[in-house]
């Protein structure tokens, strides 16, 4: 069984482990079959990329590696990195921050 990955694309994390660990950026995406996700900015490899066409360079060029969900905080606007709790309301459901109860 997988577990529920509760951050989506757009959304604003804080790296807590690892190389870039403080760094915030952007969720560009989301790979739910391997628990992870690719945050803007942050986790630069250096890749070798072959020349496509006359015009394409080829060369190496740094792209974006995926981080593990487990190293990713979701950003709360009042109080930084949280966790995720959810409220039902009405009919719907609304993720919340853990600290302060704002929807996120």
């Amino acid at each position: 069984m997988q577990n529920k990955i509760k951050i989506k694309k757009d959304d604003l994390v804080e790296i807590i482990a690892g190389k870039d660990k403080g760094k915030r950026g952007n969720i560009v995406r989301v790979l739910r079959d391997k628990d992870k996700v690719i945050v803007s900015g942050c986790n630069l490899v250096k890749k070798a990329m072959r020349k496509r066409s006359q015009q394409d360079r080829g060369g190496i060029s740094e792209v974006e590696a995926p981080l593990h969900v487990s190293n990713v905080q979701i950003v709360c606007k009042k109080c930084g990195p949280t966790r995720i709790g959810y409220k039902i309301d009405g009919d719907k459901k609304i993720r919340v921050c853990r600290k302060c109860g704002e929807t996120l």
